[in-house]
């Protein structure tokens, strides 16, 4: 094991962007989701498409989706990757009164997308937040973690 296993700090403990400059340009893929709960109103106003600023699903997805394009501006050292694709999905739990968010985050490239994925699926929940707080100040965001990782040198990763 490195002296630091922390990858964005250099030997002398100072914080820096990685060099990815000698890694092959591989497949990669991330897969991250989360949840937001809310009010049982609430959720019906998302599903019948009735809240006051509109579509809230339909503007979270491009919200995610333009999130992860946007991942480098946001997260420090973050390398700025050429994402070949981004999707968002949303599932409605009417029994816990939740919408539940997968994003998936793709490139080819030297670097992992996960932080693409991960960047999407939180922008997507707060995008359904900032939508609704008029009705529901007390929604929760959790859960938000990465599912699963493809490609790179660590290979194949996925959240049990």
């Amino acid at each position: 094991m490195p002296a630091n296993p922390l990858t964005h700090f250099d030997a002398a403990g100072q914080a820096h962007m990685v060099d990815v400059g000698d890694k092959a340009a591989t497949q990669r893929r991330a897969r991250a989701g989360g949840s937001i709960f809310m009010q049982p109103t609430t959720l019906a106003l998302i599903q019948e498409g009735n809240a006051k600023k509109g579509d809230v699903l339909g503007i979270a997805r491009i919200a995610a989706i333009q999130g992860a394009k946007r991942t480098a501006d946001l997260i420090p050292l973050c390398h700025p990757i050429a994402l070949d694709r981004v999707a968002v999905e949303f599932e409605i739990d009417t029994e816990r009164h939740a919408v539940h968010c997968v994003a998936v985050a793709e490139c080819t490239g030297r670097t992992g997308v996960e932080m693409e994925a991960l960047t999407a699926a939180s922008v997507g929940l707060l995008t359904i937040y900032d939508m609704c707080k008029a009705v529901d100040r007390g929604m929760r965001i959790e859960g938000v973690r990465l599912l699963e990782k493809l490609g790179g040198k660590s290979g194949h990763w996925q959240a049990e």
